[in-house]
């Protein structure tokens, strides 16, 4: 995977937790520094655990599709990316969590992250260095995340979609694309 593929990855993974922590920093008001540190660190580190938990049961299971591995990640990609699509264009405006408990920020991190995780299944049936791209979808997510949350009370909820919608087009495009390649290649 090239590293702009990987930097697209990363980026595209991270935004569902930009979207919610921009309706985190909207809700909350007035976030301070620390709380956004810690809002990104905690995103960052679950977004970065889950392609990997992800790719780890993708490759238990890879001897045995090899052969439409290919289609299984796009499949999964494509997915994903609908999902995003969707959630971006039919969530409720007050579906942002408003807690502030580390219990609450990790229930949304974890929810947030489940995409990345099917996203690591995909990357199970390519060649790929899982930890460059954990690392990366990580500190992705931390930035985007801490930023997110400082000028959520600024852009509000409506730039955290228009970001959504462009991440969920962008994981389909990349679906299509290692679909294509191998096609092509086989």
């Amino acid at each position: 995977m090239s590293p702009f593929a990987i930097l697209v990855l990363a980026f595209s993974m991270s935004v569902d937790a930009f979207a919610v922590s921009v309706g985190r920093g909207a809700a909350i008001g007035r976030p301070r520094v620390g709380e956004a540190l810690r809002t990104g660190a905690v995103f960052g580190l679950v977004e970065a655990a889950t392609p990997v938990i992800g790719w780890a049961a993708g490759l238990a299971a890879s001897r045995y599709i090899e052969a439409v591995d290919h289609w299984i990640a796009f499949g999964l990609l494509g997915a994903v990316g609908l999902r995003m699509l969707y959630a971006a264009i039919w969530k409720r405006q007050d579906e942002a969590p408003k807690g502030r408990s580390m219990a609450v920020l990790l229930a949304t991190a974890l929810g947030t992250s489940l995409d990345a995780m099917a996203v690591g299944v995909s990357l199970a049936f390519l060649d790929v260095n899982i930890v460059v791209i954990a690392i990366a979808i990580g500190l992705a997510t931390f930035v985007m995340s801490s930023g997110g949350m400082l000028v959520g009370r600024l852009i509000g909820d409506q730039f955290g979609r228009a970001a959504e919608l462009v991440a969920g087009a962008a994981l389909i495009i990349l679906g299509g694309a290692i679909l294509v390649e191998h096609l092509a290649a086989g």
